[in-house]
């Protein structure tokens, strides 16, 4: 047998289910060589070209962001933000904070939630007027 660098290459197993597929094109083609058959390009254009033109602007436009906080989770946060402004190390310590999260995850809740306008913007309208008043 001898020394082989990849054994691998050097003792192949047999792959039946290749060879069955060979020789189910063989049958269909009536034994004419397949290397040029599946070498052929075949540059057939789409039918419908206006939908795949379609799907594809739909696919490449910017998506509409959903994401809102869920009620008691923004009114938490905007609890945090009156009563302690920047300082999320207090907020961590609060007696409110029950799932006793970091401050670290208190400032990327704080991030998130100011990231969405519908939410952020009804809490600065709330706080603006009770400090009018």
């Amino acid at each position: 047998m001898g020394l082989a660098y990849d054994a691998n290459e050097a003792v192949q197993i047999p792959n039946v289910k290749h060879e069955m597929l060979e020789d189910a094109k063989r049958k269909v083609t009536g034994n004419e060589d397949l290397s040029d058959h599946e070498n052929e390009e075949m540059n057939m254009t789409a039918a419908k070209s206006y939908v795949m033109e379609k799907l594809e602007t739909e696919a490449k436009a910017p998506r509409e962001r959903l994401l809102k906080l869920p009620k008691g989770q923004a009114q938490f946060l905007t609890y945090l933000i009156k009563k302690y402004g920047e300082d999320y190390e207090a907020m961590s310590k609060d007696k409110k904070n029950h799932y006793q999260l970091t401050w670290k995850q208190i400032r990327a809740k704080i991030k998130m939630f100011k990231g969405i306008p519908e939410q952020y913007n009804k809490f600065v309208e709330n706080s603006s007027t009770q400090l009018e008043s």
